[in-house]
């Protein structure tokens, strides 16, 4: 059976001190990391509204036509974007989301401040479903309940306002070039 010397035995004593607080040092630099969140790529801020084209949009509802200004969503980010954020919208305008192929769609009101009029558009140019006054910062799913190719926002109560209901008929043309 061998000796040891003093030193010799307080290293060997501290070893598994030392291996221990390594272990708990490593372990807790694996908790840190788990919650700092992965990298993300850095996404583009959203296009502003300025830079979307418009429209002229039509309504022919009864004995009436109601002219608005439109913001065209007609493409994915475009459509991602709506108006959201927006925390106000005048009386004449709105925003059309265009969808080729023709297809049913489904909103949400999530970052939406305003509460806003959907008006969903067949294939044929009519209002199909109406919806009013969607309730601000909702996630509540609003469905087209049919195939479009458009659907109009509008400032809340519009449609009451004006007395635009289902069946009516909607066209829209190009209003500054873009």
């Amino acid at each position: 059976m061998g000796t040891r010397s003093a030193d010799a035995a307080d290293a060997a004593d501290h070893a598994p001190l030392t291996r221990r607080r390594a272990l708990a040092a490593l372990a807790a630099l694996a908790l840190v990391a788990a919650a700092v969140p992965p990298a993300r790529a850095v996404e583009p801020p959203p296009e502003p509204l300025s830079r979307f084209p418009t429209m002229r949009v039509e309504i022919d509802s009864g004995a009436h036509t109601h002219v608005f200004k439109a913001w065209v969503a007609d493409t994915e980010p475009r459509r991602n974007r709506g108006l959201m954020f927006v925390k106000s919208l005048a009386a004449d305008r709105g925003m059309l989301f265009l969808f080729e192929p023709p297809q049913v769609t489904a909103f949400w009101m999530k970052n939406t401040l305003i509460p806003l009029d959907l008006l969903f558009v067949g294939p044929d140019g009519r209002v199909i479903r109406l919806v009013e006054n969607a309730t601000p910062m909702s996630e509540a799913t609003i469905s087209s309940m049919g195939v479009v190719t458009a659907v109009l926002e509008l400032a809340g109560g519009t449609a009451s306002r004006l007395a635009i209901k289902p069946g009516d008929r909607l066209r829209a043309s190009a209003a500054d070039g873009r």
